[in-house]
């Protein structure tokens, strides 16, 4: 048997080690953590969301990276719903598409997993972290000092660079040359607001029924208030033409158009106020009466004009929040520094996959499933290369 090592113990890292040991290699994991799967058990704390169940275009286009087509189509949404059960994990497909194992738990599965990992006699090593290469070793500062190792293929699946308390730190990418590196940009993530000291009252209070607009994209969402900022899954999914630049807005009322609005606005006000005749007509809540204030004061008087904003209000923010508070990344290693089979081109039979190549896609199930499928196919792509006949 020949061995290959895995540095990265992710959802992409132990998808490639479970290649590597289904082809017969001798496989090491090492890790830089106390435990595995950190990132991959946070998730899982407000319901494991594995995939998307839709067509395979519409899940295709989610991603902004068309080189790794190929390990999406290998391993997209219904093999990693058979993954899933074939883990003992029982799933179900929420209305949106969403899928889940029916526990809408991770450490369940993740358990089973590195089970099934054991019976291959997977080696995970914790507390190993990579240091870069020193010639052909493969070189880790370890509870027991440094230590070498020279596989004969390897693969890399360290993560972005959010989360770094979870491992994702990014400081892998100080072993690349700057022209093999994307640089890293936040994504799914928050804005920055200042809010006034009006919005006070509405700190913490959700923001539901309402569609974020971005480069002509209208996507309907939900979004939070918070004391930083908003967020919430809503604004993660224009997050990346809002960080772009694209104008941020919010509709506040999607599901009546823009005549309908301004036909409620037209009827009798009597002495009421401009706030409480929106609240009577439009049935507007009070957090989003607040943001009409906060944004657009003082209102306008003509119902046309009013209604414009209510269905495009205009969202001006400071920026993203600071990379380590977003979901994901985009950025890590470029195209131009990997071949077809995500190998390093200027280190034969060293791999890389998951979130340090440089991808994005928005939350929905398309995180995991893009970090299982590159795992995938890079583990398989390690084996090929580790079984081709070797030259003297």
């Amino acid at each position: 048997m020949r061995d290959a090592l895995v540095i990265g113990a992710g959802p992409a890292g132990l998808m490639a080690a479970e290649a590597l040991a289904d082809a017969g290699l001798s496989v090491t994991v090492a890790e830089q953590k106390p435990s595995v799967g950190r990132k991959f058990l946070m998730a899982g704390k407000s319901g494991l969301n594995l995939t998307k169940d839709e067509s395979e275009d519409a899940f295709l286009n989610a991603y902004n990276a068309d080189w790794l087509l190929p390990a999406l189509q290998e391993f997209g949404p219904v093999e990693v719903m058979a993954w899933a059960e074939d883990l003992g994990q029982s799933i179900f497909t929420g209305t949106s598409g969403r899928v889940f194992p029916k526990t809408m738990k991770a450490s369940p599965l993740l358990r089973a997993w590195l089970s099934r990992l054991a019976s291959k006699a997977v080696v995970i090593e914790t507390r190993w972290r990579w240091t870069g290469w020193r010639g052909d070793a493969t070189v880790f500062q370890t509870p027991d000092g440094e230590t070498e190792l020279e596989p004969a293929v390897t693969v890399l699946a360290m993560g972005g660079a959010s989360w770094r308390r979870l491992g994702s730190d990014g400081e892998w990418a100080k072993q690349f040359k700057s022209e093999e590196i994307s640089q890293f940009k936040p994504a799914n993530m928050g804005f920055v607001v200042e809010w006034s000291d009006h919005m006070a009252a509405h700190l913490g209070a959700p923001l539901k029924n309402i569609a974020l607009g971005a480069d002509g994209a209208k996507i309907r969402g939900e979004a939070v208030i918070s004391s930083k900022g908003i967020e919430g899954g809503g604004i993660y999914a224009v997050s990346a033409a809002a960080r772009d630049g694209a104008a941020l807005t919010i509709d506040l009322l999607p599901d009546l158009t823009v005549e309908e609005v301004e036909k409620r606005l037209r009827r009798r006000r009597g002495k009421d106020s401009l706030s409480n005749h929106m609240r009577k007509n439009l049935k507007l809540e009070p957090v989003k009466l607040a943001l009409l204030q906060e944004f657009a004061r003082p209102l306008p008087e003509r119902s046309g004009e009013l209604a414009a904003l209510v269905k495009s209000l205009p969202l001006p923010h400071k920026g993203p929040r600071p990379m380590d508070e977003a979901i994901s990344t985009a950025g890590g290693l470029s195209v131009i520094a990997l071949d077809k089979n995500l190998m390093l081109r200027t280190r034969p039979g060293v791999f890389a996959a998951g979130e340090m190549l440089d991808w994005e896609a928005p939350t929905g199930g398309y995180l995991i499933t893009g970090c299982l499928a590159t795992g995938r196919w890079a583990g398989i792509m390690a084996a090929r290369y580790a079984a081709r006949p070797v030259r003297s």
